[in-house]
């Protein structure tokens, strides 16, 4: 069970509430220890000679954060400029003493680089974006600008990470969701006070079109409480197509309707399937794992026995994780969801996506089909 199963199945019982009162003041005062260690000098951040931006999140669970490095990614490739993915490979299975570099070698395991990470590599292989897997992020991103002169790394997931220097933050908040109950983990979803927003340069709103504007405004009003000057950009998945893995076809999204199954392991389950019944998909069963889980040859002999013949549906996130021999198990009719960012705002706020990402960017080119909306997934 994973923390946040855990965390709703104890707050239905007076003695778990509390339990996870007790560890979220723990967990607080932790974090602020470790924060002033790094403020006041008794611990030193690094910094390297590339530009660096952090891609993360204040909350735990799903928010994106994904598809917003992948847009980041491909929208400085696609302007000539070097840029690289750290990344701490969050839960990957065979550990590593050195860093784990994905660039165009197909030998190296999902296991060994983490899920997103990998699937991140093979979503930019055409970009020729190197991600680079590595628990000290400073030492990867020595590795990255060693190995490949990069001006620039995307810091993934790492706002709550202080050993290496960054030169921007850009946070990531859930619309539907954004602070949860302002509760630290695990009594909450905050991984620390809101007050960290002040560290924030640019804060993207994500499944923006899943709420309505009032909530929207009034999500924008409290994070200018904590930040009065930060920029704040309006977000949303697109879904583009369906991909057929038994056959390598694409499949228009209006050509799946009806009574279908779906199964993912993401930190927000239920955008994804209000996404899919969006599409007019009609969910007759249901699989959620824990973010992150791999698949066994029995979780597909599962889905296989007892999707009555409908369509089954995942995320390229989940496919990259089936054991190798799942055309064994799964013959036909099985999709995965092809979904970009979107930043709302038209030219303008992509302005202010990139110019965060890269200040000079701007001035480097303006070109037809610059801001490349990359075919990513949940």
């Amino acid at each position: 069970m994973d923390l946040l199963a855990l965390r709703e199945k104890l707050q239905n019982y007076s003695v778990g509430r509390a339990g996870l009162f007790v560890a979220s003041k723990l967990y607080g005062a932790a974090g602020a220890l470790h924060r002033t260690a790094y403020a006041n000098g008794w611990k030193t951040s690094q910094s390297v000679n590339s530009r660096v931006v952090c891609i993360g999140n204040l909350t735990a669970g799903g928010t994106g954060k994904t598809t917003a490095v992948l847009l980041a990614a491909t929208t400085l490739a696609s302007a000539g400029i070097r840029v690289a993915i750290v990344s701490r490979g969050y839960k990957r299975q065979q550990k590593t003493q050195g860093p784990v570099i994905l660039f165009d070698n197909p030998d190296v395991d999902w296991r060994a680089a983490g899920d997103e990470p990998f699937m991140m590599s093979r979503i930019l292989s055409n970009y020729k974006v190197p991600v680079v897997i590595c628990p000290n992020r400073a030492l990867g991103a020595t590795e990255a600008l060693r190995r490949f002169k990069s001006q620039l790394i995307l810091l993934d997931d790492g706002f709550q990470h202080h050993r290496l220097q960054r030169d921007a933050n850009i946070v990531l908040i859930d619309a539907q969701n954004p602070f949860g109950n302002k509760q630290l983990l695990p009594y909450g979803i905050l991984r620390e006070p809101l007050e960290a927003l002040k560290r924030a340069n640019l804060v993207l709103l994500t499944h923006c079109d899943q709420v309505p504007s009032r909530t929207l405004e009034t999500i924008k009003d409290e994070i200018h409480l904590y930040n009065e000057k930060v920029t704040i950009l309006e977000s949303e998945h697109k879904p583009e197509y369906y991909m057929n893995i038994c056959t390598n076809q694409r499949v228009e999204l209006s050509a799946l309707k009806g009574p279908a199954a779906c199964f993912c392991a993401l930190g927000n389950p239920e955008s994804f399937e209000n996404t899919l019944t969006g599409l007019g998909v009609d969910l007759k069963q249901k699989w959620r794992f824990p973010d992150h889980q791999h698949y066994t040859q029995e979780n597909l002999q599962t889905f296989e026995a007892t999707r009555n013949g409908m369509p089954l549906i995942t995320t390229f996130k989940d496919f990259v994780k089936f054991p190798d021999n799942w055309r064994d198990i799964l013959t036909n009719n099985v999709y995965v969801l092809s979904v970009n960012l979107s930043i709302r705002g038209g030219e303008a706020a992509l302005n202010k996506f990139a110019d965060t990402l890269y200040p000079q960017f701007s001035k480097i080119k303006e070109q037809e089909g610059f801001f490349t909306t990359p075919h990513t997934t949940y």
